[in-house]
C-alpha cells in the first residue's frame, strides 16, 4: 500500500515546526521548547545515498522510465505520481521502498532521460551526511550559498550542498513571515529544517 507523500511530507512540516532546535542554538521565540537531538528528528537508516554523481543506481545516463529507474534502485518500486515544485505541479515517477513509504521522486528531462530527483524522507542521506529533519546550523549551510524560494515554494531557503553544487537542500522556516523575496534573518534561518533534498546531473 502506497503511503501518500502528502502525509509525510505534512508530518515532516509539523516535525521542523515542532522540532527545530539544536543543541548549540535554541530559538529565542515565544514558543520555545527543550532542544531536541538531530538523532530524535532523523534517522540512522540509509535507504538512498545521494552523491554528486548520482542518487542510488541513479545517474545522468538514467532513461526517465519505470523500468530503468527500479533497476536502478533494487528493491524498490515504482508509481505515477504529480507533486509540486517550485514553480508549478509535474507529474513524475516516485519510488517506494518494500513498506510502501515514497522515498524518491524523479522528474523527466527533455532528453526523456532523468532531470532531477526529489529526497523526500529522512531514510536518506546528503553527500555530506545531511538529512531530512537537520536544521542549518547543524549542516553548517552558509546563507552565501541559498536563495529564498518562489511560488510554491515560498519562503523556503533553497541551498547548495557544501562542495557540491548540483545538490540543493531545501529548508522549511515555518515561523517565517516575509518578506518573500529574501531569506529571513539569522537567527531563524539557523532553526530551518531540510524538507527535502535535490539531485539535478552535473553540467
Amino acid at each position: 500500500m502506497r503511503i501518500s507523500s502528502v502525509f509525510a511530507l505534512a508530518g515532516l512540516a509539523f516535525l521542523a515546526a515542532a522540532c527545530s532546535q539544536t543543541t548549540e542554538y535554541v530559538e529565542t521565540t515565544s514558543s520555545v521548547t527543550p532542544a531536541v537531538p538531530a538523532s530524535v528528528r532523523t534517522s540512522n537508516v540509509t535507504l538512498v545515498q545521494i552523491t554528486g554523481q548520482g542518487v542510488g543506481g541513479i545517474n545522468a545516463t538514467t532513461p526517465y522510465s519505470a523500468k530503468a529507474i527500479q533497476a536502478a534502485l533494487p528493491g524498490f518500486t515504482t508509481d505515477s505520481i504529480q507533486t509540486a515544485v517550485e514553480m508549478t505541479t509535474e507529474n513524475a515517477i516516485g519510488a517506494f521502498n518494500s513498506d510502501g513509504f515514497q522515498v524518491l521522486q524523479v522528474f523527466k528531462g527533455s532528453d526523456g532521460r532523468v532531470r532531477t530527483v526529489h529526497g523526500v524522507t529522512h531514510h536518506l542521506a546528503g553527500p555530506n551526511g545531511e538529512r531530512i529533519g537537520m536544521t542549518f546550523a547543524e549542516v553548517g549551510t552558509r546563507r552565501s550559498d541559498c536563495r529564498v524560494g518562489q511560488e510554491l515554494w515560498r519562503g523556503m531557503a533553497i541551498c547548495s550542498a557544501r562542495g557540491v553544487p548540483n545538490v540543493q537542500l531545501v529548508y522549511a522556516i515555518p515561523q517565517f513571515t516575509g518578506p518573500w523575496d529574501q531569506l529571513p534573518a539569522d537567527a531563524l534561518l539557523r532553526g530551518a529544517a531540510i524538507q527535502r533534498i535535490l539531485w539535478t546531473p552535473a553540467g
